[in-house]
């Protein structure tokens, strides 16, 4: 009960995904096809908030809700971020959907989403596996 809060903020998070289309597939092949700027524009945006964000936060030496300071640590960068990114890409480009949308998109009635959610989850078990293994 005491995580309603989350599952909350998840719901309002799919209603706004599904009201600003960002979950329709015609919206995500126009992306792909280079036929809209529109889901550019979502992207675009998002990341400057972030950017944004991690900015304020690095500035103000901001803290959780704990008193926790927000260790904000630098990622290296490996050839792996070429092959995942490639890969991730491919998977949005076929099936229209990124991980963030697929549950606003079952939720909203496209249940043939659900083998994209289940590949999605398979390949994240598969990368778990693999982990060692993998350039990084």
């Amino acid at each position: 009960m005491k995580d309603i809060k989350y599952a909350i903020v998840g719901i309002m998070f799919g209603i706004v995904f599904v009201k600003a289309e960002i979950i329709s597939w015609f919206r995500i092949q126009e992306m792909f096809h280079l036929h809209s700027f529109f889901m550019y524009g979502v992207i675009g945006s998002a990341v400057m908030v972030g950017m944004l964000s991690i900015f304020i936060i690095k500035k103000l030496k901001m803290k959780t809700i704990d008193g926790v300071p927000i260790a904000l640590e630098d990622k290296k960068y490996h050839k792996g971020l070429i092959f995942g990114g490639l890969i991730f890409g491919f998977g949005w480009a076929i099936t229209g959907a990124c991980p963030g949308p697929l549950y606003a998109q079952i939720g909203s009635g496209f249940t043939i989403v659900i083998v994209t959610l289940l590949s999605a989850t398979a390949g994240t078990w598969v990368y778990g596996k693999l982990q060692d293994k993998l350039p990084h």
